[in-house]
């Protein structure tokens, strides 16, 4: 402690320094998840997911002691006067406290592998990988990690968006609500979030808004407000569009399940949200579905959703803007398949994320083939056996609970092989970038050109 007659800004200085030391001592206390984390092997991400967190936080550790030894530096030879030196402080703990933000985000992710749930999470890493997986590879695909909240949507903190301190996220940090770990629900929530991130690598959402902004200036006035409003919403849309193409109808009957609450939120129009009108979310993701993998299955989903909420029960303002908007998903649909971003080089988004074993005629045969059981769904591709599973269940070949059981072991399968394969891996010295398991990998092939 400075000596009693010291002036103010000595012992300011004595004081900031003693803050700043305290600091520095704190992140040496932040441990790597490496040694942290207790889990069994299959509940574990991938090493290139857990090696990327843990450098992500040991630079950032390393740059805000650099700035704390700058800070003490400048405090000894400082002539400032003790409001500046607090000044500097208190962005310096402004960091601090930002830099634990971001440990806590992943600590609260990488703590639930240790948990009963955390093989699923493995599972569901590889289901998550296999689904942003496009053909050509025309970006290099980021390490994925899924966790579990409360709440009855999912969401992405998508791969290379800027954390709180202007870092870029090392890694996709998947959220899938835990209500949703039942049934076809998963499949759809986590394709959808993986959506996300497969349409920031490929630029989707700016190629699309600027054919839909054309298509506007060229529209009647009747559609003029309904293409403005489609893209408004057009970064949820490719994400449905993306599910759709990787899961089938498992994306739109996990939709269903999501938006079936009161009907004045499923009619709702908020023009400051990105998710569409509930009810033309529906519509539209049938129409989608049509466009990828025609059957008449599409229609009878459509038929059903709209006497499950019959327009005519929408307020009338609402229902005016509602069908404006239902009058252009068909060619809306017809637009989102044929479109042609720079990112694919001349493919279209249906020759892209489309796959010819995807239609419900062959999903049902793969289902029949496989009667049902885990080791023959697991040798599917996890999207494929997602889209599987659902198409059964819709078909009633498979109750609710079935499925359900044999959701949970194809997740265990999948985190249970994805583990041997690093151990293989690690046995040929190959471990530098993690390849998932050949048998997880693409069995599917893009719909051919018609």
């Amino acid at each position: 402690m400075p000596p009693a007659a010291a002036t103010g800004t000595a012992t300011a200085t004595w004081m900031l320094d003693q803050e700043a030391r305290a600091i520095q001592d704190r992140l040496r206390r932040v441990p790597a998840f490496a040694v942290n984390e207790t889990m069994v092997m299959a509940a574990m991400p991938s090493p290139v997911a857990q090696a990327a967190i843990d450098r992500f936080l040991q630079q950032e550790g390393a740059e805000l002691r650099r700035e704390i030894d700058r800070f003490r530096a400048w405090l000894r030879g400082a002539a400032a006067e003790p409001a500046e030196m607090q000044r500097r402080f208190a962005i310096l703990r402004v960091r601090f406290n930002l830099a634990l933000g971001n440990f806590d985000l992943f600590s609260d992710a990488l703590t639930q592998r240790s948990e009963a749930d955390g093989v699923l999470l493995s599972g569901l890493d590889v289901a998550a990988s296999d689904g942003l997986r496009v053909a050509g590879r025309p970006f290099e695909d980021p390490p994925l990690l899924c966790y579990l909240d409360r709440g009855p949507g999912g969401a992405i903190r998508r791969a290379r968006t800027r954390l709180p301190g202007n870092r870029p996220n090392p890694v996709a940090l998947i959220r899938v609500p835990r209500e949703r770990m039942v049934g076809h629900g998963i499949a759809s929530s986590l394709m959808h979030e993986v959506g996300h991130q497969g349409a920031a690598l490929l630029g989707l959402v700016a190629s699309l808004s600027a054919e839909l902004q054309a298509r506007e200036a060229a529209a009647t006035a009747a559609e003029r407000r309904a293409w403005a409003l489609w893209r408004r919403w057009i970064s949820e849309v490719i994400a449905d569009f993306w599910s759709i193409g990787r899961v089938g109808i498992a994306s739109t009957l996990g939709l269903i399940g999501v938006v079936s609450l009161p009907r004045w939120f499923v009619f709702r129009i908020d023009t400051e949200d990105p998710h569409p009108t509930p009810w033309l979310r529906v519509v539209l993701s049938c129409a989608i579905g049509h466009a990828l993998y025609p059957h008449a299955q599409w229609a009878r989903l459509r038929s059903l959703w709209t006497s499950l909420y019959p327009l005519a029960s929408a307020a009338a303002e609402r229902r005016t803007i509602i069908q404006e908007l239902d009058a252009t998903v068909p060619a809306f649909a017809t637009l989102l398949a044929e479109h042609r971003p720079p990112s694919l080089q001349g493919r279209s988004l249906r020759q892209a994320l489309a796959f010819d074993d995807r239609t419900p005629e062959r999903l049902l045969a793969l289902w029949r083939g496989a009667r049902g059981d885990r080791e023959g769904m697991a040798a599917m591709s996890p999207s494929l056996a997602l889209g599987v599973c659902a198409q059964a269940r819709l078909g009633g070949l498979v109750s609710p609970e079935d499925e359900s059981r044999l959701l949970t072991g194809l997740l265990r399968t999948w985190a249970a092989r994805s583990s041997l394969d690093v151990g293989a891996l690690c046995a040929q010295g190959l471990t530098r970038r993690f390849v998932p398991p050949a048998a997880l990998r693409a069995r599917s092939k893009p719909v051919p050109v018609h």
